[in-house]
């Protein structure tokens, strides 16, 4: 029986990132904690910028309906 030839692996290389995060690099070390080469302060600034909050839209949904069952 022939044997299957592997699929060619894909690209090992640097993702894409956005311009604002360029050069930010995430590794885990030996003993399972992550390094990263970007300060916390920085990408969480970034993070509020770009990034919708889920649970603090749905808070905002639940209380719009509070206040629309109140009026009626």
């Amino acid at each position: 029986m022939a044997k299957k030839e592997d699929k060619p692996s894909k690209k090992q290389g640097k993702p894409r990132v956005h311009k604002e995060l360029n050069g930010f690099e995430v590794s885990i070390d030996q003993f399972g904690q992550l390094k990263s080469s970007m300060n916390i302060e920085k990408i969480n600034l970034f993070l509020d910028k770009n990034v919708d909050d889920k649970k603090l839209l749905e808070k905002e949904e639940k209380e719009r309906l509070k206040k629309s069952k109140k009026q009626k």
